[in-house]
């Protein structure tokens, strides 16, 4: 006679926090949706719903008043969301997982030197062909974010400490050392990429058409997949290289695979707006906050709050110095300095 499977049931608690989770997923879609219709809105000249709609929708028409909302609409705010939304998923998630392969909890995207390797290669076209359109330079920005991530990964894979996370850690800050030095001494031998390097810097979402979006997120949509995959891996690192090791994870694949999705998702996003500080640090706390320390939750969480916070930031630099504009970088740096101080006060950066 064969033997009856007894199904286990599922333990009530585990039921309970799946369930907050499901339910936390849909609400930051919903507020993330919000946030998109806010920001399609608000701005230097504030449109009603109804107008942003006929924006969206209408067919062209003799109407000076409605071309203008179209042109508004269809050639500033769009783009402007779109990028907002794919830059924040993309640092949202490049930073939740670069502080689970480095077990850092204040590790950001820029450990991995992208930042600065794509600062160095703007600087650098410029100076050497006087490139001054975004479409133009940002091929060589993620280039150089490309480089330098593999530069730092593949220091980090050498010599006693190979694929030691405190390597990693330790070969990132170095490469980023020396790229701002380049960077800086480039920047000031040449004044039109001292002006580009001042205004790239800042971290803008504004002024990128679709001709840039698009391909930024194609490469960005290759760094979702390839995080997807390695997340039950992550998951297992964060128990030791031992333990993982004997639960037969491949732990040299796994870590590869993982810096090549923060590389491309964050080489993607600091290519197209410059570099953003704080903000995968930021959302990934947040996300760790609310879901505990499951990968498989953690990382779709931070990259909603990525979109989210990236454009709620984008946003109030547009109203806060009214009829001018704050970038978002910037207010995304005025919440993360305080966030990060508090971080190391209370202690965080002890515990994974």
């Amino acid at each position: 006679m064969g033997t009856i499977a007894v199904e286990r049931p599922v333990p009530r608690g585990v039921t309970e926090a799946r369930r907050r989770r499901v339910v936390g997923s849909v609400v930051l879609v919903l507020v993330l949706l919000a946030a998109v219709v806010v920001s399609l809105a608000v701005g230097a000249r504030a449109l009603t719903p109804a107008e942003v709609w006929r924006g969206l929708s209408a067919a062209p028409d003799p109407d000076q008043r409605l071309t203008e909302i179209r042109l508004i609409v269809r050639t500033v705010r769009v783009p402007r969301t779109v990028l907002a939304v794919v830059a924040g998923v993309a640092l949202g998630v490049g930073g939740a997982l670069i502080q689970g392969y480095t077990r850092n909890p204040i590790a950001d995207t820029g450990l991995l030197g992208v930042n600065s390797g794509a600062s160095f290669a703007v600087v650098l076209v410029i100076a050497l062909f006087g490139f001054a359109n975004p479409f133009q330079y940002v091929w060589f920005a993620f280039l150089g974010a490309a480089v330098a991530g593999v530069v730092v990964f593949g220091l980090a894979s050498i010599g006693r400490g190979a694929g030691n996370p405190l390597t990693l850690a330790l070969a990132g800050q170095g490469v980023t050392v020396f790229l701002a030095a380049m960077t800086t001494a480039v920047a000031l031998s040449d004044k039109a990429s001292l002006n580009a390097l001042r205004f790239w810097n800042a971290g803008s979402v504004a002024g990128v058409g679709f001709d840039v979006i698009w391909p930024v997120i194609a490469f960005i949509a290759v760094g979702l997949v390839l995080a997807l995959i390695t997340l039950p891996a992550l998951n297992l690192l964060n128990l030791g290289d031992d333990v993982a090791r004997g639960l037969g994870v491949n732990i040299v694949l796994s870590r590869t695979l993982g810096i090549a999705a923060v590389t491309l998702l964050a080489g993607a996003a600091t290519a197209a707006c410059g570099p953003i500080a704080f903000l995968g640090l930021m959302v990934a706390h947040m996300a760790r906050y609310l879901t505990g320390p499951d990968y498989r939750w953690l990382v779709p969480y931070a990259g909603l709050l990525g979109a989210i916070v990236l454009l709620v930031c984008d946003m109030a630099g547009r109203l806060l110095v009214r009829p001018g504009e704050l970038d978002a970088g910037v207010v995304v740096a005025l919440l993360g300095a305080p966030f990060f101080a508090a971080l190391v006060w209370r202690g965080k950066f002890k515990s994974a």
